[in-house]
């Protein structure tokens, strides 16, 4: 019965993918670097950096469906809901636009590797099919959303609990500072790629993060709201998945 009402979720997530692929505007600029914009020597470098956390990433993927095939549902559950929230995009200023991240959900079930992998096929997906982001840029994106938001938040939600073992709290600070951890990483690179006359790196950094902070912040909010009350559902209707996969990271199996 519990599977039977996961499944039903994973199946509205699917109907609200099915919704933004068919509504989605294909000529929108997105948050996440566009297509042939970074010069190619950062575009590669930032590949470079991402493709070790992605093959330990699918090293953790593997071994958590090889040892607890029953938490299948639960990853395609946090990729569906990365997709969803990293796909709705908000208009911001200077032409750009912010959204929601959606891996914070996954750091705090599975931690920051499987999320190299999931987040990474989100990230192809709309690249390819809502014109969100790019193939050349894909390295970059995927090492903000994918890379330093997971960690961070993992890390937040790990450090919380460690110290006031407050799980909604930290649920809460490990979803919104995921989301903006990802947001200072984006507005890092671009500041690498493109710094300014008068100022340089910083100067750039502080002119890219100041765009990206006036949308980005209550989003961050948001979302730490509403992974929340997706952790509250799980725990209503998924209590034999949620403890299966405590049991697993507190095995440090899925590491």
């Amino acid at each position: 019965m519990k599977s039977k009402k996961l499944a039903g979720t994973a199946l509205l997530i699917a109907g609200f993918v099915l919704y933004f692929l068919v509504n989605e505007p294909q000529s929108a600029q997105a948050m996440h670097i566009m297509e042939g914009f970074l010069p190619l020597g950062w575009a590669i470098f930032w590949w470079v950096a991402f493709i070790p956390f992605f093959i330990l990433g699918l090293r953790a993927l593997k071994r958590i469906t090889k040892e607890t095939p029953e938490l299948k549902l639960m990853i395609g559950l946090a990729g569906a809901f990365t997709f969803v929230l990293s796909a709705l995009k908000i208009p911001s200023v200077t032409g750009s636009s912010s959204h929601p991240t959606g891996t914070g959900l996954g750091s705090v079930m599975f931690g920051p590797l499987p999320m190299s992998v999931l987040g990474s096929i989100v990230l192809l997906f709309q690249a390819v099919l809502l014109a969100h982001g790019g193939l050349t840029t894909l390295g970059a994106n995927a090492f903000s959303m994918a890379v330093a938001g997971p960690f961070v938040g993992y890390a937040v939600y790990r450090w919380l609990m460690a110290s006031t073992g407050k799980q909604k709290l930290a649920i809460f600070s490990a979803a919104a500072l995921a989301d903006l951890s990802t947001y200072v990483m984006t507005s890092l690179q671009l500041s690498l790629a493109f710094p300014a006359e008068s100022g340089g790196i910083l100067a750039s950094f502080a002119k890219f993060g100041g765009i990206f902070a006036i949308t980005q912040v209550p989003l961050a909010i948001s979302e730490g709201l509403l992974t929340v009350l997706i952790w509250n559902w799980l725990q209503a209707h998924s209590t034999e998945e949620l403890s299966l996969l405590q049991r697993v990271m507190k095995g440090g199996r899925s590491q």
